[in-house]
C-alpha cells in the first residue's frame, strides 16, 4: 500500500502519513511531482496515460508525474517516477522544482529539464502508460483544444519558462 507523507500549509513534515485514497483532514496536504522533458527542439517529451487509470484515462500528459512516497524528497520522488513510468534514470541531484503550484490537498512541483532522450530507448509501465512522443507547443495546445490533453492553464507557459530563472524576464 502506498504511504505518502503529510505536510502543513507551510510544507512542514507533520510526522504523520496517509495511505493513498485516504480521506485528507483538515489542513493536511500531500507531495506531487512533475517532470517535463523538453529537447533541444523545443518539443515535450508526452505520455498519453492508460485507458483504465481512474484520473485522466486516455489522455496525453506532461512527460511524468506522481506522488512522492513516504520518506522521499521532492527529487527523489520525480527521479523514481521518472525511472518508474519509463525507465529512464535522470539525475535531478542539481535541479530544484522550477515552481511549485499550490491546489487543494497538496503542492505540484515542476521540474523543466533539458535532455535528449530516444525513444526506443524507454521502458514504459505498461500499468501506467500507453505511448510517449515529442510535441511542440502548437501541437500540446491542439490536444488540449481537442480534450485529448490534461488541460493545465499554463502548459504553453512552460515552453517559455523552462528558458528563464527567477521572475525578471532572460534578456
Amino acid at each position: 500500500m502506498e504511504r505518502w507523507d503529510i505536510y502543513d500549509k507551510n510544507r512542514r513534515l507533520t510526522g504523520r502519513t496517509m495511505a493513498r485514497g485516504q480521506k485528507f483532514g483538515k489542513d493536511d496536504y500531500h507531495l506531487v511531482i512533475h517532470v517535463c522533458i523538453f529537447n533541444s527542439k523545443n518539443e515535450m517529451l508526452i505520455q498519453q496515460r492508460q485507458p483504465w487509470k481512474k484520473g485522466w484515462p486516455n489522455m496525453w500528459d506532461v512527460t511524468v508525474g506522481g506522488s512522492a512516497l513516504s520518506g522521499e524528497s521532492s527529487i527523489e520522488a520525480a527521479e523514481r517516477e521518472t525511472f518508474e513510468e519509463l525507465g529512464n534514470k535522470i539525475d535531478l541531484s542539481n535541479e530544484r522544482p522550477f515552481f511549485t503550484v499550490n491546489f487543494d490537498t497538496g503542492f505540484d512541483d515542476y521540474y523543466l529539464v533539458e535532455r535528449e532522450l530516444a525513444i526506443k530507448d524507454l521502458n514504459l509501465q505498461y500499468e501506467e502508460v500507453q505511448s510517449v512522443k515529442w510535441a511542440s507547443k502548437d501541437e500540446i495546445v491542439s490536444l488540449i483544444q481537442e480534450g485529448r490533453f490534461i488541460d493545465y492553464w499554463f502548459a504553453e507557459l512552460l515552453f517559455e519558462m523552462r528558458k528563464q530563472r527567477g521572475a525578471h524576464r532572460a534578456r
